[in-house]
């Protein structure tokens, strides 16, 4: 996933953080642990979770069975840890191990097995959900941050990540560049949310 042609790590502007951005372009598993934060917390609060967890565990990546091996309390520890990771760290903490322990089971400890061989972007879309923690609309926008971002690109891939997957749109984190596209979905999130209180009055 977040190699280029030519073997070199990609460059994302996703955490607005350059350390944590570094990290999301060169690790399946820190972009895929960024996506499982990201809800209920600005974005890139979500997004440099993976960075400040590695730096807490005393790596420079994450590990998928390092981290599923992991004592849990302990674990949920490097959560709450202030700064915290995340808004509901306890709760996060055993989602992250969880998807950890997932990928342990079924791809080897290998984040990127996920997507590399998928055939279709119907079969990408259903091995994302069917992570832990991944519903179906994170695993639509994770498969289109593949796509846009990462040239993870699977006949049908814009199809199966919907609205999403559109090109030029501004609707998730897949389509933020840098902080011009980040100010850009915030406010079509905002607008969203605006539209669906309205109608909830209206109903």
């Amino acid at each position: 996933m977040t190699k280029s042609d030519n073997g070199k790590a990609r460059s994302v502007r996703i955490a607005q953080e350059p350390a944590a951005d570094e990290l999301l372009g060169r690790s399946p598993l820190a972009a895929l642990v960024g996506m499982l934060l990201d809800q209920q917390v600005p974005m890139e609060w979500a997004f440099t979770g993976p960075y400040t967890l590695a730096q807490r565990m005393g790596s420079d990546d994450l590990d998928a069975r390092k981290i599923a091996a992991y004592d849990p309390d302990a674990f949920t520890a490097l959560f709450t840890e202030k700064p915290a990771l995340h808004r509901y760290p306890g709760s996060m903490a055993k989602r992250v191990q969880q998807l950890c322990q997932y990928l342990v089971a079924e791809y080897d400890g290998r984040a990127e097995a996920v997507w590399t061989d998928a055939t279709t972007g119907a079969e990408l879309l259903e091995r994302l959900h069917a992570l832990p923690g991944f519903g179906a609309q994170k695993a639509q926008i994770f498969l289109a941050l593949l796509g846009k971002q990462f040239d993870v690109r699977p006949t049908g891939w814009r199809e199966a990540a919907g609205a999403y997957g559109e090109e030029g749109s501004h609707r998730s984190v897949a389509d933020i560049t840098g902080p011009d596209s980040l100010a850009e979905v915030r406010a079509h999130k905002q607008q969203a949310k605006a539209a669906a209180r309205a109608a909830s009055r209206s109903a």
